[in-house]
Order: C-alpha cells, then structure tokens, then sequence
C-alpha cells in the first residue's frame, strides 16, 4: 500500500504541474529569466501549493491517527543535511531539462 500511495501523490504532483504549466520550457524560461521578461506565475504557482499543503499538515500535527486509523507519521528532522540538498539538485536539474 505505501509504494500505491507514493505513486498516486506523485502521479498527482505531475498532473499538478502540467496544469499549472511548470512542464512548458517557454513558461519556465520566463520564470528564470530574471533579468529580461520575467514571468512570475510560476511564482504564484509555487506560492499557492505551499498555502494548499499547509492546511493539512496544520490538521495532521494536530492529530494523532491518519484519516484512515494508522498512525500519523510525519517529518520530525528539520535540519539540512547532504541528502536533502542532493535531492533538491536532482529535481532542480530534472525539472529544467
């Protein structure tokens, strides 16, 4: 079941940032291009997803058994280590190809 559900979220993440169009190399561009003709939707693209996961993991933390009677499992390192930056290099990379 924990191999289903990671697929279904990240098959929803992709679905996610086709609609939102994060997948279009001109739109992604624009984003990057700071210093010419900057799009900033992609910004409130991102600032937007970060207000609709806040919502429930302010409910999750909150309490203590999932929707469906598990155990809540959430984060509980809040620190920066290599494999954190390492991931975040292999998406960055990935997603501007």
């Amino acid at each position: 079941m924990p191999v289903f559900s990671g697929f279904i979220a990240g098959l929803l993440f992709g679905v996610g940032l086709l609609l939102a169009g994060m997948a279009d190399p001109a739109k992604v561009l624009g984003f990057l291009d700071i210093a010419g003709q900057w799009d900033p939707s992609l910004a409130l693209v991102m600032i937007g997803a970060i207000a609709a996961a806040w919502i429930p993991m302010r409910w999750a933390s909150g309490h203590p058994t999932a929707l469906l009677g598990g155990a809540m499992q959430l984060p509980g390192r809040r620190d920066v280590d290599r494999r954190l930056i390492g991931g975040s290099l292999v998406f960055g990379i990935g997603w501007g190809l």
